[in-house]
């Protein structure tokens, strides 16, 4: 029989996450429209609370030019919670052993689920910014929107890594659940996603310095609307770098130790 080359077989892995979003509504919604409704409803609200608008780095910004970074982050976070959720459902009702027996590599096949996590972020991160730049009138640095795009599908990826961990580590649903939500919202409102860290208490700088998504927030912030100091961008952009290393030979790991 003759073996599939390396390309078909990360394109079956993206055909197959691309009928199981098509086929759910529901996963498809929060994946490209949820990011959109969250920049409007808390956008709008929260932007005529602060009439003044945000000091963030020496600048002052309306709150949807420094909310658009939080949403495209949380968005990134999202994709990456529901891709990974995969290794769980595959694990958990042996579709995943009966792909490890398939004439394809394991490094094929979660090439297969990021590359598709890229390809969904990229397009939720183009929805949400152009209906940023239509709708709420924020302004965009054009020059630097490819590494906007860019940044989001690496952190996402990191962020797919981390996750992985868990999916493939954890076997009941109940704790897996548990565990992904109580992570999700500790790392996001200890981040720099709903407000500026400048005047916040001293405890919380720590904890919000110290989570990858206030870098991820920061980076994709700098790179939307310039706000931010290009030194503490670029120590995020490593630490982030040393992070994504990290979660992905953890990833790789999980992986092997579910065979």
């Amino acid at each position: 029989m003759r073996a599939h080359s390396p390309f078909r077989n990360v394109a079956a892995v993206m055909y197959r996450e691309y009928k199981i979003r098509i086929t759910s509504f529901t996963w498809l919604f929060y994946d490209l429209a949820l990011p959109a409704f969250y920049l409007l409803l808390f956008g709008i609200g929260l932007n005529t609370a602060f009439t003044g608008g945000v000091a963030v780095g020496g600048a002052v910004i309306s709150y949807n030019a420094f909310f658009l970074a939080g949403v495209l982050s949380m968005a990134g976070f999202g994709i990456a919670i529901n891709t990974s959720y995969g290794f769980f459902v595959d694990r958990d009702n042996g579709i995943f052993y009966e792909f490890l027996t398939y004439p394809m590599t394991r490094g094929e096949f979660l090439f297969g689920k990021i590359l598709f996590s890229l390809c969904i972020t990229t397009v939720q991160s183009a929805i949400t910014v152009a209906i940023g730049v239509a709708v709420l009138r924020v302004q965009i640095s054009l020059p630097l929107l490819p590494l906007l795009f860019l940044a989001n599908a690496v952190c996402t990826a990191g962020w797919f890594f981390c996750l992985s961990i868990f999916a493939l580590r954890i076997r009941r649903n109940d704790l897996y659940n548990t565990v992904i939500n109580v992570a999700y919202f500790v790392l996001m409102f200890a981040s720099s996603i709903f407000f500026p860290l400048d005047n916040s208490p001293a405890w919380l700088k720590i904890l919000a310095g110290a989570n990858p998504l206030t870098w991820h927030t920061d980076i994709l912030r700098y790179l939307s609307v310039g706000t931010g100091e290009a030194n503490t961008v670029l120590l995020q952009c490593a630490a982030y770098a040393v992070f994504a290393v990290a979660v992905f030979i953890g990833g790789v790991r999980a992986l092997r130790a579910s065979a």
